[in-house]
């Protein structure tokens, strides 16, 4: 059994030695439509009509550098329910600071940090890279199409009667019987 070709997602390196006298040095990613349609193949996606990440990548301090870029892009999704195409637009505001001294820690347990946008400095930042994880950390976990619901499900075996959410809560009739006071005008008074 063959398996079929692995498509090369696209990059766009930015080597950090070449940045680090610049003020700032412009990123612009704008994937063409071979590449879109790869990172759609390795996202997912049905489909991935637009995808632009336009911002710069400037040091930071004495020996860091940030990446700061804004992602626009139109990603189309099967809906979660009826499998449908569901196009989604997408907008986010990117950062990514990279440390110099960025210690990765070694005991096995591993603290989440309350700034996840922080990373080591690499030689080579790939702008191409940071826009495709981001475009992944954006896109909607369960898209629906418009007007979809999310209907209940009902589960049985064959002849017998389904339980159904209301059969779940016995006292909730309760709620609505009221008592009555006798009645004080009447007979035998």
């Amino acid at each position: 059994m063959t398996e079929a070709p692995h498509t090369q997602l696209p990059s766009l390196p930015f080597k950090v030695a070449a940045i680090a006298g610049r003020t700032s040095t412009h990123v612009r990613f704008r994937p063409s439509a071979p590449e879109r349609k790869a990172i759609a193949a390795a996202l997912g996606l049905l489909d991935l009509p637009k995808l632009e990440f336009d911002g710069e990548i400037r040091p930071a301090g004495k020996r860091d550098m940030v990446l700061t870029a804004k992602l626009v892009a139109s990603v189309v999704q099967p809906c979660s329910i009826t499998l449908e195409p569901v196009t989604t637009p997408i907008t986010e505001e990117v950062r990514r600071l990279y440390l110099s001294d960025y210690a990765v820690p070694e005991d096995n347990e591993v603290e989440i940090p309350a700034d996840d946008t922080q990373e080591a400095l690499p030689e080579v930042i790939d702008a191409a890279s940071v826009a495709i994880e981001a475009l992944a950390l954006a896109l909607p976990m369960y898209p629906r199409a418009p007007g979809v619901e999310l209907g209940e499900a009902v589960f049985t075996e064959p002849g017998k009667a389904a339980l159904r959410e209301g059969d779940l809560k016995p006292f909730a009739g309760l709620a609505g019987l009221v008592l009555k006071p006798k009645d004080q005008g009447g007979a035998g008074a």
